[in-house]
């Protein structure tokens, strides 16, 4: 673990909780038990870095407990939410979108919940998108459907009409699940209703199936990601020692973090190569990757290779630099780039090729999540409404050292999670798949 370095983990609020929330029941009792603010978890754990944090003057780090407050901050059977959902799709969507409305719906009694139909678009009055009333019954049969019944969208839309939709419809507390991008337009949106001065509370949920979002230690999708991944490589790996010099070659979601790669890697060992954006490699020379490659197939006559999308971009010397509607560079294809060099460096040695190229993305994206995900997804949804109720605000929920609690949207934005090129995760990687690094000395 690296030490984390924060400087205010301060969760903001619209107003004071002075509503008694309808989890007690009238004699007082209640089968929940109650989060009080002062409720924390230390942000670092290891005694090295608590002792760090010590030396400073104030207080040690700590993140806001999620969970049920005693006293609320919206009037229920006044409240008007929003839940919109952002960006690519991801398994787990349809789970985060249900645990929301059925805890608003069946447990605070809130009874009018909108789903705002293909992402940001869905408050700009130019694109007409109607709007979903969401209760129990609309929500029923959904977690077996993969990606969002909302639908989704990429790229930003004009904050100040964001907010004026919100107003028109007297909305209380807007649900965001979405990633990085989405993410900083919830900063943007909750800044432009403080300088109104409104009264709207906006809770974020970190959608990120390449788990690459600060602070957040698990995302949901991620393991249903990974459990599909292990799927494409059980193919690879038999397409691969079904032929002569056999090589299997998977594609996988990580443009800027290689975690699905590497963990996928791990839970299927029979991956030889792994090649993610965090740790550079050489193609050509005595140590770079052909090398090894022609080595391994000398030596066993078939290998099995995963990339993740965003390794290797420095091969493109004509990359654009050109970047989608949500801002993300837009990426060269590793995955074809690398199948046609390996073909040609095999046909120079004179050597037999035969590569099978499986890129699962799509398909991995759109699936419904696994029961692991579906379970994580349910606490994220319902820590959302506990954290909205409340009347908290520029909020997003996470998980932190085995606790859900309330991270501060500028932390989780202020920059990207990555492997570390010397962290346990990458070293396992290097010892389940004995690659030795793939760098020329200078």
């Amino acid at each position: 673990m690296h030490h984390i370095e924060v400087t205010d983990t301060s969760i903001k609020d619209i107003g004071k909780a002075s509503v008694i929330s309808p989890l007690i029941n009238g004699d007082g009792t209640s089968h929940q038990s109650f989060i009080e603010d002062k409720d924390r978890v230390l942000v670092n754990i290891h005694l090295d870095e608590i002792e760090a944090d010590l030396k400073k003057k104030g207080p040690l780090p700590t993140f806001e407990l999620a969970g049920p407050r005693r006293k609320i901050y919206f009037d229920p059977s006044k409240l008007r939410c929003a839940l919109v959902t952002c960006g690519g799709l991801c398994p787990g969507l349809n789970d985060i979108i249900r645990s929301i409305v059925l805890e608003l719906y069946h447990h605070y009694g809130v009874r009018t919940i909108y789903g705002m139909r293909y992402g940001l678009q869905g408050f700009i009055p130019k694109y007409g998108h109607d709007v979903m009333d969401l209760d129990a019954a609309a929500v029923a049969g959904i977690l077996d459907r993969g990606g969002s019944i909302l639908g989704s969208s990429r790229g930003p839309q004009e904050i100040g009409e964001i907010v004026d939709c919100l107003e028109r419809m007297n909305i209380g507390i807007l649900f965001m699940i979405g990633g990085d991008g989405t993410l900083r337009a919830a900063v943007a949106i909750a800044d432009e209703i403080l300088k109104r001065k409104l009264k709207i509370s906006v809770v974020g949920i970190p959608k990120t199936i390449d788990n690459d979002i600060y602070m957040i230690s698990r995302s949901f999708g991620f393991e249903t990601a990974v459990d599909v991944s292990t799927q494409a490589i059980i193919g690879a790996h038999n397409e691969a020692a079904g032929y002569p010099n056999g090589i299997g070659l998977i594609k996988l979601m990580g443009r800027h973090s290689g975690f699905i790669a590497a963990t996928a890697a791990l839970a299927q060992q029979d991956v030889n190569f792994v090649l993610i954006p965090e740790v550079d490699f050489d193609l050509d020379g005595p140590n770079g990757f052909l090398a090894a490659l022609e080595k391994r197939l000398t030596h066993r006559g078939h290998a099995v290779i995963v990339v993740a999308e965003g390794a290797g971009q420095k091969f493109f010397e004509n990359a654009t630099g050109e970047t989608d509607e949500s801002g993300n560079i837009r990426l060269n294809d590793i995955g074809i780039f690398l199948k046609n060099t390996m073909a040609n460096f095999l046909k120079s040695k004179n050597m037999e090729v035969n590569i099978k190229y499986i890129d699962p993305s799509y398909m991995i994206r759109s699936l419904p999540a696994n029961a692991n995900d579906s379970v994580f997804c349910g606490f994220l949804g319902r820590n959302a409404v506990h954290a909205g109720m409340t009347g908290k605000t520029k909020v997003v929920i996470g998980r932190w050292n085995n606790h859900f609690v309330h991270i501060p949207m500028e932390a989780a934005t202020s920059r990207r999670k990555q492997v570390s090129p010397t962290g346990e995760l990458w070293s396992a990687v290097m010892e389940t798949t004995g690659q030795v690094p793939m760098k020329n000395p200078k």
